[in-house]
């Protein structure tokens, strides 16, 4: 299964464009958005964008994303929101996580962590594809080449559940790839010049991942 994803649009419609293209391109069975979809005062239904792509949307809210993203939404069966809540697509477990705080030196899914935590891990297994906004502190994480900002409760959840793949974004300076464990991190922000990670996925063999 080919998986596209990126992170971090903001509603610009020039990131909308590059997106679709990619799409166009590549041709992915699922296309993962992690986060910050709209701006910060932008409401737009950045979403209605790809209701017509006639493949499986997955998206999770970012610092950036109100609530009401979703209502915004066109009634369309391709776009699920993922929040404390799991899909199967073509055998694959997809479980996502919505929210982003920034505070100084790390971030926070929620004000209240350990509820958070709580409630997302048994959701994540061996199998689990992961989907959150921030990336776990330490992995990809880094502001300014000097600085992590990654969420300590996200690496928490990673390391003792070692899901196969986490897919994130937030911080726009380290879109890549690492390994956390077991577990493939990819950093797919688009908030620099990139445009996401395609992933390369097999019942039977490690995630491979493209930087696009």
């Amino acid at each position: 299964m080919r998986i596209y994803a990126v992170a971090d649009i903001h509603g610009r419609k020039n990131r909308v464009s590059s997106i679709l293209d990619t799409v166009s391109n590549l041709k992915p069975d699922v296309l993962v958005f992690a986060g910050d979809v709209n701006s910060l005062f932008n409401t737009s239904n950045t979403m209605s964008y790809f209701s017509n792509t006639h493949l499986p949307v997955l998206v999770v809210r970012g610092n950036t994303d109100s609530k009401k993203i979703a209502n915004f939404s066109p009634v369309s069966s391709n776009i699920s929101f993922l929040h404390f809540s799991e899909i199967v697509i073509n055998g694959f477990s997809f479980t996502g996580v919505s929210g982003t705080i920034p505070v100084p030196f790390s971030s926070r899914i929620q004000f209240r962590e350990k509820q958070t935590t709580e409630k997302l891990e048994p959701l994540v297994r061996k199998d689990t594809i992961l989907i959150a906004h921030p990336p776990p502190f330490g992995t990809l994480d880094k502001v300014l080449g000097k600085f992590h900002a990654g969420c300590k409760s996200l690496r928490e959840i990673v390391t003792r559940r070692q899901p196969q793949l986490l897919i994130c974004g937030h911080i726009h300076e380290m879109p890549g790839s690492a390994f956390l464990g077991k577990t493939l991190v990819v950093n797919c922000s688009i908030g620099m010049k990139g445009k996401g990670a395609l992933l390369e996925l097999n019942i039977d063999r490690p995630p491979v991942v493209e930087m696009v």
